[in-house]
């Protein structure tokens, strides 16, 4: 079966790809292609020699899959302790979609991102000791990522409002040519580190730039957040 999103409003975007609530489980999220920016007009977008790569190398949906599927191979359920979890492929009117967890807080809503929840919230106490769970983790985990984007991990709270877990939606995997895990243990340590350093700093920057009154940016900062699928919405 089709599943048809094309009517349907995407509750987030990014550069390459619209992310909608599954319309049968709105604990899954979908995320396909934006008609708009085809995987052709990427590849056109890109200079010399990358150019000339297959259209299969820009395809961030199957990369995000074989990431996912090569975490659960490597560290089992661990994996998703602060990763999303994936589900495999569906078609969609928009072409094959990715099922992801749809990570919601203990009353439905979808969870913010660490971007907005520093700012419209502050750096308490709370969220310090979160993000210090969540280091610890992945340095004991060595997950392979690019950059922690503060608007890539959501936050993920209980009944209570507290915090449960800070779970990475985006920018997973490796860019290298080998592997991150045929690499030897102390490299692949000393990448995670660095990842881990970079998010303490931009912690700082997002806390900074509040300081001086300014704006945060749109990524990551949307507010309205729907609760159910869009056809149950009225």
């Amino acid at each position: 079966m089709t599943l048809a999103l094309s009517t349907l409003r995407p509750f987030a975007q990014g550069g390459n790809r619209l992310c909608f609530v599954h319309p049968n489980d709105k604990h899954r999220c979908i995320k396909v292609r934006r008609p708009d920016f085809t995987l052709v007009d990427l590849r056109r977008k890109k200079g010399f020699p990358k150019n000339l790569l297959p259209l299969s190398h820009f395809d961030d949906n199957r990369e995000e899959c074989e990431v996912m599927n090569s975490l659960a191979r490597q560290l089992g359920d661990s994996a998703f302790e602060h990763v999303s979890h994936c589900y495999g492929f569906e078609q969609t009117d928009f072409g094959p979609g990715l099922v992801l967890e749809l990570v919601r807080d203990a009353d439905g809503e979808i969870s913010q991102t660490l971007k907005a929840h520093i700012w419209f919230q502050g750096y308490t106490q709370d969220c310090q000791s979160a993000v210090e769970h969540f280091c610890t983790r992945w340095r004991e985990l060595q997950i392979p990522s690019r950059d922690l984007l503060l608007h890539n991990i959501l936050v993920q709270k209980d009944a209570g409002g507290r915090i449960s877990r800070l779970v990475v939606i985006d920018g997973l995997g490796s860019p290298n040519i080998i592997p991150f895990y045929r690499l030897p243990k102390s490299l692949r340590q000393a990448k995670v580190e660095r990842k881990i350093a970079n998010l303490h700093v931009r912690i700082k920057q997002i806390l900074a730039k509040k300081a001086r009154g300014e704006k945060p940016g749109n990524h990551g900062m949307a507010t309205a957040r729907p609760t159910s699928t869009p056809d149950s919405q009225g």
